[in-house]
């Protein structure tokens, strides 16, 4: 039985743990935008429509956070986001509602050389209208194009419907990650439910809730 009606789609009740998820760039899923949006890539100015999509959807819950974030995972490589940063774009408005990164692990150096998802969120005012699996799948796309063929992303049990999308997309736990964060897993299968987490046994909701 899934409890995700209980929940907030990144919702700091529940316990803590990091998740990492990987899949091949083979076999890409195909998710075209709704009517009305489309796609585009990052241009110099666009930090502040970053900034206020993230911060809308809970990624941080200030400017000067995000702007600390900003500068922690991109400062130095702006001249790479053009070809890296996507976001979903309103055709009539012009206003740019979601953003994924099809980036590199920018914080520790992967040795492994795979690409990295990266801050996948879509405007609180803009979620679930359809923009969360055509922005992946199109960040996926692009990866692929420039020749990767393996990506991981991080992520958490608080952003248990993010990882819900990417398991859908094909993406599955890495499996040291699925030692180090069992409990982690655990929650997340109790929380939407998933087959592909049919290794692990849903978590009881004394274990989801997180301490006072």
């Amino acid at each position: 039985m899934k409890l995700s009606h209980n929940f907030d789609n990144l919702d700091d009740r529940i316990r803590y743990y990091e998740l990492l998820l990987e899949r091949q760039l083979d076999d890409l899923p195909v998710h075209p935008l709704p009517e009305g949006y489309r796609f585009v890539f990052y241009r110099p100015g666009d930090r502040e429509d970053w900034l206020d999509i993230e911060k809308s959807a809970k990624e941080f819950d200030s400017r000067e956070r995000g702007l600390e974030l900003w500068q922690r995972y991109f400062g130095g490589h702006e001249e790479q986001l053009p070809r890296q940063m996507l976001f979903v774009q309103e055709e009539a408005t012009g206003e740019k509602v979601a953003t994924a990164s099809a980036y590199f692990d920018v914080i520790h150096g992967d040795p492994s050389g795979s690409a990295w998802l990266h801050w996948v969120a879509v405007r609180r005012d803009r979620q679930g209208r359809g923009l969360s699996k055509p922005l992946v799948a199109k960040a996926l796309e692009v990866m692929a194009r420039r020749g990767d063929t393996h990506v991981k992303v991080p992520t958490q049990t608080t952003s248990w419907v993010a990882v819900k999308v990417y398991l859908d997309l094909g993406f599955r736990p890495i499996p040291q990650n699925a030692v180090n964060s069992r409990e982690g897993w655990r929650i997340v299968r109790a929380l939407t439910g998933h087959p592909a987490l049919g290794e692990f046994s849903p978590a009881a909701m004394e274990e989801i809730l997180a301490r006072p």
